[in-house]
């Protein structure tokens, strides 16, 4: 073992023989690998033998540990489940994960309802229902959505259904509705429809086709035209999806076909879904932390991170190599199908082989046209930042761009709201935004005034947190922009420049006001405003900016209405001061789950008692 300092040293001393997962982090308490053992002792000092021939990857990743924790576990197979969990948890730099892995969008069927709706959701739940997906974003899943209501028009509203209503929507008058609410369809039938768009969504259309057709033939005779016209439209539909989709081999066994292009650090991995002997599907996400890693390696960790947020596992999955773990993968992989068996092939030869080669040539044409487009939009952005550092006679370049905006309604739940782009791209993560305090009524001057106040004193703060040994500063506020727009006129122009010349900033830090009307750049010490050429990329990225300012400052406006709304209801009840109030949005959620919940709930509230759970009550309804 090389040298390495003492704290290591003990903990390398102290791991024990057993499987689990650990932990590596940097000098700052960041979790910087995650990887599983069967035996902790051994796998996690291989790490710091002098002996070992570690590539590069590895060597670096060994120059920054300065902790490491571990967790052991009962078995290999509960140490690879919570190796996953950990990765998607904290995201390691030195892991190969799945880029931009928030929860991925799938479509949801409530099949537990009486009359099961068709939703998108982000997270799957045992609650009854049916999903599918991951899709890799949300227009392809409401895509996919306008295509089902069209062939099997479900329900979209929150209606009881009874069967009795007087009258049904407008979207039953525009055939995307089949109206149950008032008795066009029962309940058996409506189910029935919903069960054939879920085998649609699973690629099994031949027996809803023929059943259809036999229903259509059915109305047809007994002189039901109107009904029979309407099978007939939803055959078409189908036949029309049906012919889109490439013919595999009839008796072909479900699989997902995989395959992985690399190129310039870059990894995409392409999924093809093969169901009924048909390709009804295919799809590709990107990867990162895969540069100098193995392709064993990289699909082993792409497996592993795809199928634990897919709704369903297929009997076979084809690869185009061996995969690190395949063992223990496979033996994941039949849990996750609850005990079914779950084949990784690597085919060489016959249709098996071909599927791989055409997953092959479009994953590496995906990979082609993703660089192309991002080299695209790196050219607009440095185009448009140079553009801007030009009319705005700047000698720094425009590495970080802050905008703030004002929102409120007559001064009520009034919020700033600040954005920031780094290299013309947004950085949601650094997004802030600030409840005005010391402004009443609607006086928007004084509001960015206070908000540019608390900007500036906080950044003070994270450098004086920057000095202190072991604590980290706020990077939303830490570093000064290189441009800063207030959204506004010459008078938001003037708040702005004398904050900075409160904290001794002005003239350090370039500042604008963006007048909204014809978009002009108001600047200090200059009586007319700049007007940036119309269609340059200046004008498009000061407009992108100023727009998600105005969105970002709107959404928080709204948040902080919808609060203030529900403590006002809830402060109009005797007995009910902030502990209570908060308590019971706490548990309930809202004032519709307060209404919701029976006396006895309420009573479980810390500080609620019979009489004023029965005052809640009597108020709120």
């Amino acid at each position: 073992m090389s040298e390495h300092n003492e704290k290591i040293g003990n903990i390398l001393n102290s791991l024990p023989s057993k499987p689990g997962c650990y932990l590596m982090k940097d000098e700052a308490g960041k979790v910087i690998y995650i990887g599983k053992a069967v035996n902790l002792r051994n796998r996690v000092r291989s790490y710091f033998h002098v002996s070992a021939n570690h590539e590069p990857r590895i060597r670096k990743l060994v120059s920054h540990i300065q902790d490491i924790e571990w967790i052991v576990v009962g078995s290999e197979l509960e140490a690879l489940i919570l190796e996953m969990n950990l990765i998607k948890k904290h995201r390691p730099h030195y892991n190969v994960r799945l880029k931009d892995d928030k929860r991925y969008p799938y479509i949801k069927v409530h099949w537990a309802d009486p009359f099961p709706t068709v939703t998108v959701t982000r997270q799957m739940v045992q609650d009854g229902s049916r999903y599918y997906g991951p899709y890799t974003s949300v227009w392809a899943v409401h895509q996919t959505l306008d295509l089902l209501r069209r062939i099997f028009p479900y329900l979209t509203c929150d209606r009881e259904i009874t069967g009795k209503d007087e009258r049904a929507c407008l979207y039953y008058d525009i055939k995307l509705c089949s109206a149950p609410c008032i008795g066009k369809i029962d309940q058996a039938s409506y189910r029935q429809m919903i069960g054939d768009l879920c085998q649609f969504l699973e690629g099994r259309t031949e027996n809803v086709i023929t059943r259809l057709r036999t229903k259509m033939e059915k109305a047809s005779e007994e002189m039901q035209y109107e009904t029979a016209a309407t099978l007939r439209d939803q055959i078409r539909a189908i036949e029309a999806v049906v012919e889109r989709q490439k013919i595999i081999s009839s008796d072909y066994i479900d699989s997902d076909v995989l395959a992985l292009a690399r190129s310039d650090g870059d990894a995409v991995v392409q999924v093809f879904f093969v169901r009924g002997g048909k390709l009804i599907g295919r799809d590709y996400f990107l990867l990162e932390g895969a540069e100098e890693n193995s392709d064993a390696d990289v699909m082993s960790e792409f497996i592993k991170q795809f199928y634990s947020q897919t709704s369903s596992v297929p009997p076979q999955v084809l690869l185009p190599h061996e995969v690190e773990e395949a063992q223990i993968i496979r033996q994941w992989l039949n849990q996750r199908r609850d005990d079914q068996k779950v084949e990784l092939v690597v085919p060489h030869q016959g249709l098996q082989q071909e599927l791989i080669d055409m997953a092959v040539e479009n994953a590496v044409e995906t990979l082609r046209a993703l660089q192309a487009q991002w080299r695209a939009d790196r050219h607009r952005q440095e185009q448009a930042l140079g553009e801007l550092q030009a009319a705005l006679e700047l000698e720094q370049p425009l590495g970080r761009v802050e905008c703030y905006d004002i929102s409120n309604i007559q001064g009520t739940a009034a919020v700033g709201g600040m954005v920031v782009f780094e290299q013309g791209v947004p950085r949601k993560n650094l997004y802030r935004r600030f409840n005005i305090r010391s402004v009443s009524g609607p006086d928007d001057f004084a509001s960015m005034e206070e908000v540019l106040t608390r900007r500036f004193n906080r950044w003070k703060a994270a450098q004086e947190t920057a000095e202190t040994p072991g604590k980290k500063p706020d990077q939303a506020f830490y570093r000064l922009p290189d441009l800063l727009i207030v959204d506004g006129g010459k008078g938001q122009l003037s708040r702005a420049v004398a904050v900075l010349e409160k904290f001794n900033l002005a003239g350090k830090i370039p500042v604008a006001g963006l007048a909204k009307q014809n978009e002009e750049l108001f600047l200090p010490g200059k009586p007319l405003p700049l007007v940036l050429a119309r269609h340059s990329q200046a004008l498009y990225l000061v407009q992108r900016i100023r727009d998600e300012a105005h969105r970002f400052a709107i959404t928080a406006h709204r948040q902080q209405r919808t609060k203030a709304g529900l403590a006002s209801r809830l402060d109009k009840i005797p007995g009910i001061g902030p502990t209570r109030r908060k308590a019971l949005l706490a548990r309930f959620g809202s004032i519709e789950g307060i209404l919701n919940a029976s006396q006895d709930e309420l009573i479980l509230v810390n500080g609620i008692n019979p009489g004023l759970a029965q005052t809640i009550k009597e108020v709120l309804e």
